[in-house]
């Protein structure tokens, strides 16, 4: 039995999950999920179904053919099907903080993200040994203002050699350049130190102390061209208060980073999320 999931936008109009839902059921189909928003200002509808094939003679490639001219067409929709069946291939850039990445591959080797992960990247040496930890390739591209467009390509021709689906930097200390964000559009996943907008610089937690904030925050978002104004997938907070040294704020960041991350990682990879004018519609 094979399984699928559609992700749909277009404009709001009547019939639209009357057709999808017919449709489904003459490639004899059994919905398993089905969620639905409509951003009201702006008129446009939402929807993500997941759907198991119970009729060998539908394949996902069939499905997807026979709905692109017909439902995809007669709505003006646009849409992405996803074959349940196959993981996405993760790629993670990294530089020398540890956390992130120890938390990732943790829950990696206990079966909690449902990816593949073919090969870790980075501008240091310092992180081969845990990438060797859990045998997986560990390539060390050096990344400076004067080899960038070098480094760009060595990055472009791993990730096209290992057919990687998407990216996640899991505290990568480098702009990541246009063309990769061109070619990933919406598959490079960041993870900031703060709410955003928040306080800027090499040392938030330190800013925020001075600040006497009562909250702390990590923010998951897409990388675009405009330094960490993309779109938002997930925010988490903890609470401080005067008895809490810089070391606390410290501690509880990366806790939340972390948790952060991976959250943003599982919607990713188990396409929970539609972008729309730099914002994310997230079927949690």
């Amino acid at each position: 039995m094979q399984h699928f999931t559609l992700l749909i936008h277009c404009k709001d109009q009547k019939g639209i999950v009357a057709a999808v839902t017919n449709f489904i059921l003459k490639v004899e189909g059994n919905i398993i999920y089905l969620d639905q928003h409509v951003v009201v200002e702006q008129n446009i509808f939402f929807m993500r179904l997941e759907c198991e094939l119970t009729n060998t003679t539908h394949t996902v490639a069939s499905v997807k053919e026979d709905f692109s001219t017909s439902i995809a067409t007669d709505f003006k929709m646009s849409w992405e099907f996803y074959n349940k069946d196959l993981k996405p291939k993760m790629a993670i850039f990294v530089s020398k903080y540890t956390h992130c990445l120890y938390d990732i591959l943790g829950r990696y080797s206990s079966g909690e993200l449902n990816v593949e992960i073919p090969l870790i990247i980075s501008n240091h040496e310092d992180l081969r040994p845990i990438a060797e930890q859990f045998n997986i390739p560990f390539f060390h591209i050096p990344f400076t203002k004067d080899n960038k467009e070098e480094g760009e390509k060595r990055q472009i021709e791993l990730l096209q050699e290992f057919n990687v689906n998407f990216i996640v930097l899991a505290r990568y200390m480098q702009i990541i350049t246009p063309k990769l964000i061109e070619l990933y559009e919406n598959k490079i996943i960041n993870i900031h130190h703060s709410f955003l907008p928040a306080f800027p610089g090499a040392k938030p937690y330190h800013s925020a102390f001075k600040r006497g904030v009562k909250i702390i925050g990590a923010t998951s978002h897409y990388v675009t061209e405009e330094l960490d104004e993309g779109p938002i997938i997930d925010q988490d907070i903890s609470r401080v208060s005067h008895v809490n040294s810089v070391d606390d704020f410290i501690m509880k960041g990366k806790d939340l980073e972390r948790t952060v991350l991976a959250r943003a990682i599982k919607l990713h990879s188990e396409r929970k999320m539609m972008v729309y004018c730099n914002k994310t519609v997230v079927f949690y």
